[in-house]
């Protein structure tokens, strides 16, 4: 597609702005935040004020790492005019009523595909919540209005420390809430640690360390003074391999991030510290994801089929609410044609009835379209409390809730429910342990480095000067989990006996014969060097330096970035039989300095592929890559390398950082390509954790966490972005269903480049034997959905005195600020409120409820099976034995994928040790989502059918059931 056409309804891409602020100071930018994204067009953006980071310093000092790379910051009067004469065109242009389908759909449509499931289940009936909802009870009983509103409803962007604040409930001790982007590290924090990201997390397949991950993170929030960490994320599943988001999950397949998900849920929860989910569902591209931020005035709707949401899209999220998450957050796309965030399907039926979740559902940021209608679907916190446009004031609910209240619109039950979930959370964390938790909030700020600011920099009222950064280190010593992620996150894709480097450079690996003098190695590329410093742009929003963060709000700031050569110089530093030479740019002067390869001997060549959030642009990228390839012309750097290096004898390394596949077919295969690293996105330890690798102190086990293909048509038509929209509502229509990364390649018999979970080692593992063992028999559908262990609290419903929602006298207000208060009460009027089609259709229980994830049967284990693995290498290593299920076959007119994964470990064996391990498999993990039953099925004739090994396409073991 033509780049020009493809650019149409977004920002620039690159802007560079000439100043950086350093406080409050108020600049035009269209640079947006948190997992918030940016209402393009809208009166302001959120990140206007976004700030350097303090990074290691213990009081404020100008950083080297941070300069200014944004886009649209000044505009030109050329500018804006040709931008309104493209923008009207397109308008003209979009759809078949052109601007009278805009006038149209300048309000949501109505609610499409989404049937409508009311009301809203209480939460309060689960085993593992029953005495945490017995104390919020007792608390919730003695709020005020105002007090329940404010537990409910942001303050607004930039209204406090965080990212996202809420409202004390003061007579009662609850205290206001901080909630702060994740998952890779705390966001806009100064002396915390920016770990790898999820994807490298889940190319690991290490259970462990995702729940270190996760605790560390938690460990470094909690010490930060932060309730709530956003993250960890699985919405973006991976259907599209360009995605722009895809680095910040785990991979391209449902049960790969359920368990990840689940494991780095349970480490950050049991610190104390609320993680959330995110985000719910089916927000799978950057364009068009928001309304307003393409241009349009709606958000794309992602129209996905029965059996496809819940196989897929939301399979992960029952392994997080089984694992007890505390939130979960709502995505800013529709779902089939109604707002994630409105949408009483998926938020009452699908969330709080089939998977029995208790905690609370927050919106994105300005991801919630609808007052009243939100409250009855479903929603429990808007964050970050202003309505549909940034920084304004004007909330969906905080005030406007109080008067729903008041009126009758919304019912007080369904108020107090969203309250006693979000209290309930706090004490099923022990947050109430004020030795943990002091109810003082962040010791940081998210708006500027300075160590004096203002509590609430969003408003223009005039206030108070305090201390608001304490410049507290709480690292600890997490750089060394950081580290382990980073190098068992590398996946080694070839090594034709390169790897690993001697440090003993007589010789390498490979015996290549040394010329006279040091052996002479060269590293070629940007990606290897420090570039101009890993904060150079905010939110990380362009690719210069070594890549090892993707941006956007999942984003941190680096305290530090150990750079590949910065790593690999420092094991030949002192050694006078080595020579190494660098040109860290992906363009050296080769035609004029032939003898740069031509002397070379081992040439290591770096290059990557960048994306991130769509409410930043660099270079074409606009959050979702334009394809597959490497950028910055990194596939022609690489073709020379190898090409030249010492007259295309040398040996060539190649080591890629990317946020999703890239397509390596132009020189995959060139001869003196003797070994790819794929080492995904690393983190601060990027430099270390590769050089473990290379020189052998770590075995590599990383594995694919999805496919790499020849081309970007291998994965499918439902893969690729859209670029353009379909109408002035797009439609993204799933037609693909299941059949997603490696189960599109297995359904069409399409060869890849390298399969979903493949990774090599240096050493070789044996599997053999097979032991299949039935714990239960097979049986159609779960056991009858039990009675709910616990009665949700019941409180008095009668509404309220009116006198108690008015401002107290005296009260000085902050401009801008959400309050939960109204000026006057003299307007409120009980009249017949239009409630939603459906809602008063009391809607029968799921037979796949009953308790925290679902039907408690669903997690059973029905069936084992049993391996032995041995290595027979020579080195120690670790394997990742992988699991994947075929369903019976020819017994069902139901079409299953060739085989899921269903099952993976990760173990160490010595030389010549042998293991046995052996994999448990749930109902869960058995069945299928049978569309008339509306349950999970399970197949009683014919066999299943268990096949065991290194990746998807080395199944060398097997066995029925």
């Amino acid at each position: 597609m033509d780049s020009s056409k493809e650019q149409l309804l977004s920002p620039s891409p690159s802007y560079e702005h000439e100043h950086f602020r350093r406080s409050y100071d108020a600049r035009e930018s269209f640079d947006l935040g948190s997992d918030l994204d940016a209402t393009e067009f809208l009166q302001s953006d959120p990140l206007t004020s976004s700030k350097p980071s303090a990074a290691f310093s213990t009081q404020p000092r100008n950083r080297w790492l941070r300069k200014t790379c944004g886009c649209l910051a000044g505009r030109s009067t050329r500018c804006i005019i040709g931008c309104l004469g493209v923008f009207a065109l397109v308008w003209l242009a979009l759809g078949a009523g052109g601007f009278f389908a805009f006038k149209k759909y300048k309000q949501t449509p109505p609610d499409g595909l989404s049937p409508p499931w009311y009301p809203t289940p209480k939460g309060g009936t689960a085993r593992n919540w029953a005495d945490s909802y017995r104390k919020a009870s007792e608390m919730v009983a003695k709020m005020t209005l105002p007090e329940k509103v404010n537990v409910t409803t942001g303050t607004g962007w930039k209204m406090g420390p965080a990212v996202g604040n809420t409202g004390p409930a003061i007579h009662v001790g609850f205290p206001a809430l901080a909630l702060q982007d994740g998952p890779l590290g705390i966001r806009f924090a100064d002396n915390a640690t920016a770990f790898p990201a999820g994807v490298t997390v889940g190319a690991t397949w290490n259970k462990q360390l995702m729940y270190e991950w996760g605790n560390a993170h938690a460990i470094e929030a909690r010490k930060k003074g932060i309730n709530v960490i956003l993250g960890p994320c699985i919405g973006p599943l991976g259907r599209m391999p360009a995605g722009g988001r895809n680095w910040e999950g785990f991979g391209a397949d449902p049960y790969l991030q359920g368990i990840a998900a689940a494991e780095s849920i349970k480490g950050i929860q049991e610190e104390g510290v609320m993680a959330t989910i995110k985000h719910l569902v089916a927000n799978e591209q950057e364009h068009f994801r928001q309304s307003w931020e393409w241009g349009l005035p709606n958000a794309l709707s992602a129209n996905i089929d029965d059996r496809t949401m819940h196989e897929l899209y939301l399979w992960p999220f029952g392994d997080a609410v089984k694992a007890g998450v505390a939130s979960v957050m709502c995505s800013y796309n529709m779902v089939n044609n109604s707002y994630a965030c409105g949408n009483s399907k998926l938020l009452n039926g699908l969330l709080r009835d089939e998977m029995g979740f208790q905690g609370f559902v927050m919106s994105d940021w300005l991801a919630q379209r609808s007052g009243v209608a939100s409250a009855l679907a479903g929603l429990d916190m808007s964050m970050p409390g202003d309505g549909l446009i940034w920084e304004d004031g004007k909330s969906l609910w905080g005030p406007e809730l109080t008067r729903s209240i008041l009126n009758g619109s919304v019912p007080l039950d369904r108020l107090n429910d969203m309250v006693t979930r979000i209290v309930a959370a706090w004490y099923q964390l022990g947050q109430d342990d004020e030795t943990k938790f002091d109810r003082k909030g962040p010791n940081f700020s998210s708006w500027t480095d300075e160590p004096k600011g203002v509590f609430a920099p969003g408003s223009p009222t005039e206030q108070e000067t305090v201390t608001v950064n304490q410049y507290i280190n709480v690292m600890g010593d997490h750089a060394k989990i950081a580290r382990q992620i980073a190098a068992e996150g590398t996946v080694l894709l070839k090594n034709e006996g390169l790897l690993p480097l001697s440090r003993d450079t007589s010789t390498h690996s490979n015996e290549t014969e040394r010329r006279n003098g040091p052996l002479q190695i060269a590293i070629f590329g940007e990606d290897a060097g420090p570039g101009e410093g890993p904060n150079l742009c905010e939110d990380r929003g362009c690719n210069q330096g070594t890549l090892a963060s993707g941006w956007g709000s999942g984003s941190v700031e680096f305290p530090y970035l150990v750079t590949p050569v910065e790593a690999l110089a420092k094991t030949w530093e002192g050694n006078k039989d080595v020579k190494v030479s660098t040109y860290l740019t992906n363009k050296p002067p080769f035609s004029k300095q032939p003898e740069i390869l031509r002397d070379a001997q081992l040439c290591i060549v770096f290059a990557n592929a960048d994306s991130g959030e769509g409410y930043k642009a660099w270079e074409g990228v606009n959050g979702d890559r334009p394809d597959l390839f490497l950028q910055k012309g990194g596939d022609e750097l690489i073709i020379q390398v190898a090409q030249g290096c010492h007259g295309g004898n040398g040996e060539v390394l190649v080591v890629i950082h990317t946020v999703g596949p890239v397509v390596m077919e132009r020189w995959i295969d060139l001869p003196n390509v003797k070994a790819v690293l794929l080492a995904n996105l690393p983190g601060q330890e990027s430099g270390n954790a590769l050089a473990d690798v290379i020189f052998g102190d770590l075995n590599p086990s990383g594995k694919l966490p999805w496919t790499i293909g020849k081309s970007l048509d291998d994965y499918g038509e439902g893969a690729k972005i859209m670029y353009m929209p379909n109408g002035v509502v797009p439609q993204q229509d799933f037609k693909e269903g299941l059949f997603i990364d490696y189960r599109h390649f297995d359904k069409y018999d399409i060869e890849p480049r390298f399969e979903f979970g493949f990774g090599l080692s240096y050493t070789t593992f044996k599997f053999s034997d097979c032991v299949v063992k039935e714990l239960k028999a097979k049986s159609p559908f779960p056991a009858p959905r039990p009675k709910d262990f616990a009665v949700p609290p019941e409180y008095d419903t009668s509404i309220p005195d009116e006198e108690e929602a008015l401002f107290p006298k005296g009260f000085r207000k902050l401009e801008k600020y959400v309050y939960p208060y109204l000026d006057t009460v003299d307007d409120i009027v009980s009249e017949p409120y239009p409630y939603p089609d459906g809602y008063d259709v009391q809607q029968p229980l799921s037979g796949a409820g009953g308790e925290e994830g679902g039907n408690p049967d669903l997690w059973e284990v029905y069936v084992t099976m049993s391996t032995n693995i041995t290595n027979i290498g020579d080195r120690a290593g670790k394997v990742v034995p992988q699991l994947y299920l075929r369903y019976p076959q020819g017994i069902s007119t139901v079409e299953f994928p060739v085989k899921v994964l269903r099952g993976f470990d990760k173990i160490l064996l010595e030389k010549d040790e042998t293991k046995t391990i052996t994999f448990n498999l749930t109902r869960r993990d058995l069945s299928y989502w049978d569309i008339n039953a509306q349950n999970w099925a399970m197949v009683v004739s014919g066999e299943y059918k268990f096949l065991v090994g290194q990746s998807s396409r080395n199944l060398p073991v097997s066995a029925t059931w």
